[in-house]
């Protein structure tokens, strides 16, 4: 299952390390607990929209931007979820001849 938090983790600790910035400086800007941001970026807390927006703030990139990446994020997990999954073939002997068969 797709999780939104996870996402919008990885797309707000990217854009920190794009920026070149610690938990410590964003934490400082955003006046948002290191740690709070720290479970954010891993998934483990969800963000409320003001929280939200502190952080893009600090991060200087629009909430919209912010929301458009973790939707393609989320976009692509679905589509890998929803993909038929190939049928392995293996290679079994039958009276000396070799049969390939679905699995």
């Amino acid at each position: 299952m797709v999780l939104f938090r996870q996402r919008l983790g990885d797309v707000l600790r990217g854009r920190r390390g794009e920026l070149g910035l610690t938990l410590r400086e964003v934490s400082g800007v955003a006046r948002v607990s290191l740690g709070y941001i720290s479970e954010i970026e891993r998934g483990q807390k969800e963000a409320s929209s003001e929280l939200l927006a502190s952080l893009c703030e600090a991060l200087d990139m629009p909430l919209s931007d912010v929301l458009r990446d973790v939707a393609d994020a989320v976009a692509i997990d679905e589509a890998a979820v929803a993909a038929p999954q190939p049928t392995p073939i293996t290679a079994r002997s039958h009276a000396g001849e070799v049969v390939a068969s679905a699995a």
